[in-house]
């Protein structure tokens, strides 16, 4: 499925997890990683461009939900990690309920316990795409059709193009420090060393870890490539994990919800919903 506005390009992947499997802009390249074949037919958006984080963001501790007074265990759902992570909507096959040229929407409902993790809570989760000449909007969100309050998030998991002169820009006010398994422990003032408040450069900065006190707003900059993409968000995300691994030619900075390891508290009422919406504003420098 694909949508097209001037010389913006978006290939999107309902059946592997509502995912995107490419954003390009023409005449400059991919802005995202694009999804190579393997990763759109595993039916899953795990390998993908940017995939939906639905209802939770990043890890459940040895998949111990904890929430008021109740305890649930869930079911590992991702190779290699014995934690549960991401949520549910990356590995499900999203509907299409609406296509046109420049916009798109998609609906992944899913029944309680009949996920990868066996989440409890039934919730239908709606994503929506515009595009336009000057970038992307997702409209994102997640309603608890459970009769009784339900732990519910919502983050976008983009991975943006990198090479050694890329940079990043963003406000944030604190940090959690992590154990060896990504899983956060202290929440501590941001670091000068991690300090986005002045753009610079990731690659080496080797991160991975959820910040929040963001305003919404980041930008990345491809020096080498004169462009530059401004990720702005709405209320609903004032979180945001920074993600630069080793090695790779890509990085994530990614709006979600809730912190890491936080989705018990962070309490969806009876019937009701949660939105927020992102967008990349693209540009020549």
């Amino acid at each position: 499925m694909s949508l097209r506005a001037g010389r913006l390009a978006v290939d999107l992947a309902p059946d592997a997890g509502g995912s995107i499997a490419r954003f390009a802009l023409d005449g400059i390249g991919d802005l995202l990683r694009p999804a190579p074949d393997a990763a759109l037919a595993s039916g899953t958006g795990k390998d993908t461009a940017c995939y939906p984080l639905v209802p939770f963001s990043n890890r459940i501790a040895n998949g111990r939900l904890a929430f008021g007074d109740e305890v649930i265990r869930l079911k590992t759902n991702w190779p290699g990690v014995r934690h549960p992570m991401h949520g549910e909507g990356w590995a499900a096959a999203w509907c299409v309920v609406r296509q046109e040229r420049d916009r798109a929407e998609l609906v992944h409902s899913h029944e309680a316990g009949r996920g990868s993790t066996g989440w409890p809570f039934r919730y239908r989760a709606r994503q929506t795409f515009a595009l336009n000449e000057e970038g992307l909007t997702i409209g994102f969100t997640v309603e608890n059709l459970e009769d009784r309050p339900a732990p519910a998030g919502l983050g976008l998991h983009p991975f943006f193009e990198r090479d050694a002169e890329t940079e990043l820009a963003c406000r944030l006010s604190g940090v959690w420090r992590t154990d060896p398994e990504v899983l956060p422990l202290q929440r501590l003032p941001v670091p000068p060393e991690w300090d986005f408040s002045r753009s610079r450069r990731v690659d080496g900065m080797g991160l991975d870890h959820c910040f929040d006190g963001w305003d919404g707003k980041a930008t990345v900059t491809w020096p080498q490539r004169g462009l530059r993409l401004v990720i702005s968000a709405t209320e609903a995300f004032r979180h945001l994990v920074i993600y630069v691994p080793e090695g790779q030619r890509y990085f994530c900075v990614e709006p979600v919800s809730h912190a890491n390891g936080a989705i018990g508290r962070s309490l969806l009422a009876a019937g009701a919903t949660l939105a927020g919406e992102v967008s990349f504003c693209v540009s020549r420098i």
